[in-house]
């Protein structure tokens, strides 16, 4: 009997067998990948009650399986995951684990016949019987169509028994590379840049600032390019409370894709995917217009543009350094401590910045200053809080100047350091609290505790300077409160 051989694995990746129970999922393991590669179910039942079908410790089962996954994954690790996860519910911790690791997940399906796998069922010692395998095999097909949209970058299937058993896998630690992005690490490539901030929807005020930046696109179908070999940045939040999200959205993607931009993410796309992954539709006022927008869209373009979302955004690096490590953007900041690395904590402060736990007297989560105690190295280039005009503490600016809310869009040009805007059309999305300028929420921020106090705001050395190695000195300084200081919020 000839072999068929699946397409290059990419290698480090998660597999995921999906299939419902006697189909056959451990024998294929077994047959293709090494014994400290899977990660089993049973395997963990057997440890922690020396009974791999004793279903009372299915739950500590799992979580024991998916810490074991988990830390193979953080090490960069090629791991199976061998259960029957015919339940949506059931691969999405999984896939959230491939995304936060930027590993790639590939799905392997065995959909064989109801009465393939009940012949399989009766040869085993324990049963789970027909009317269990029928379900199974119900729910396996009812979510065959959409795994790729859930984020699977592959989805294999295979049909039968025999087909299984001359099935072979072949692995290419080279294809990995291809799909997900690296972890951060300082990059030797030193622009030139012009960083964007948060866009929040505003395709038309992206459209009029990437002309005024000089980018240029053959037809609008094309992604914009910069005759001059420039590249965009975007500091993240593409989406929610904008009046064109998707536009917005493909607008950069294909940027990305086509070697034009650069990205990372921001905490809203990471709410409109976990929105997409649930079937949420309940949410704030921002993030329900933003799926409205989405589900406007007719069936196939929504389903298209879904999985493009998904799959970009699951790529994306929590945060960029570049310029041998003079420049980094994240897109609520990054402390020095984090930069370069691949860390949980440094991923969760990238994406949403830090908070004491506490609300201000507006409900809002009371926000540390993260910037007034900066010491790197690195010039740190972020968003996720509007202000009116950018914000330069030390060595750290934050460009996001409220476009949604009727403020600008603005750009900094890396390494000219030159300041970039376009106004607002109109106010899009108006907030619970707005500043006397009409921008953003306010919000308390306070200092880490521990830090000497707040430093003090200064603009850069002097325009077309790169960034100096040591902290900026300040041209201009402005007193600041010494308990705490009230800025703008997300």
């Amino acid at each position: 009997m000839p072999r068929r051989t699946l397409q290059p694995f990419p290698s480090p990746s998660l597999v995921v067998m999906v299939g419902a129970a006697g189909s056959g999922k451990s024998s294929f393991c077994r047959r293709n990948f090494q014994p400290t590669q899977i990660v089993s179910t049973d395997a963990c039942r057997a440890m922690l009650a020396d009974d791999p079908a004793d279903q009372r410790v299915s739950a500590p089962a799992f979580d024991l399986a998916h810490r074991v996954t988990e830390e193979r994954l953080r090490r960069r690790r090629l791991t199976v995951f061998d259960a029957t996860s015919v339940d949506a519910r059931a691969r999405r911790p999984l896939l959230r684990m491939a995304a936060r690791h930027r590993l790639p997940a590939v799905a392997v399906v065995l959909d064989l016949p109801v009465e393939e796998c009940v012949a399989l069922d009766r040869k085993r010692p324990r049963r789970v019987g027909r009317d269990v395998i029928a379900r199974q095999a119900r729910r396996l097909r009812a979510a065959l169509p959409q795994l790729r949209a859930e984020g699977f970058a592959a989805v294999h299937v295979v049909k039968s028994a025999r087909v299984a058993r001359r099935t072979r896998l072949s692995f290419d630690p080279a294809s990995c590379r291809g799909q997900v992005s690296p972890a951060p690490s300082p990059a030797d490539d030193g622009g030139p840049f012009d960083i964007i901030g948060d866009v929040h929807g505003c395709a038309a005020e992206l459209v009029r600032l990437l002309w005024r930046l000089g980018y240029r696109r053959p037809s609008p179908r094309r992604a914009f390019h910069h005759p001059a070999g420039r590249r965009a940045v975007f500091v993240g939040d593409l989406v929610d409370r904008g009046p064109r999200v998707v536009q917005a959205s493909r607008l950069v993607m294909r940027m990305v894709s086509e070697g034009n931009a650069l990205s990372v993410p921001g905490n809203h796309e990471e709410t409109i995917l976990r929105c997409l992954q649930n079937g949420s539709q309940q949410g704030s006022a921002g993030t329900m217009k933003t799926i409205r927008q989405i589900q406007a869209l007719p069936a196939a373009a929504r389903r298209r543009f879904i999985a493009e979302f998904r799959s970009f955004v699951t790529a994306l690096p929590p945060h960029l350094v570049l310029d041998r490590g003079r420049l980094a953007v994240a897109h609520a900041g990054i402390r020095p401590e984090y930069l370069g690395r691949d860390s949980l904590e440094g991923r969760r402060f990238a994406i949403h910045g830090q908070t004491t736990g506490e609300l201000d007297r507006y409900g809002l989560p009371v926000r540390v200053n993260w910037a007034a105690d900066y010491s790197g190295k690195a010039l740190v280039v972020y968003g996720h809080t509007p202000v009116r005009a950018p914000e330069w503490i030390g060595r750290t600016v934050n460009i996001d100047t409220g476009c949604v809310y009727g403020g600008k869009l603005t750009a900094l040009r890396y390494p000219e350091m030159k300041l970039v805007s376009v106004k607002a059309g109109r106010v899009y999305y108006r907030p619970r609290r707005s500043l006397p300028g009409g921008i953003g929420l306010r919000a308390e921020t306070r200092a880490r505790p521990g830090a000497a106090g707040l430093s003090v705001a200064a603009r850069p050395q002097s325009p077309g300077a790169r960034p100096r190695s040591g902290p900026a000195r300040p041209s201009a300084p402005r007193p600041a409160p010494a308990g705490r200081t009230e800025l703008s919020m997300e």
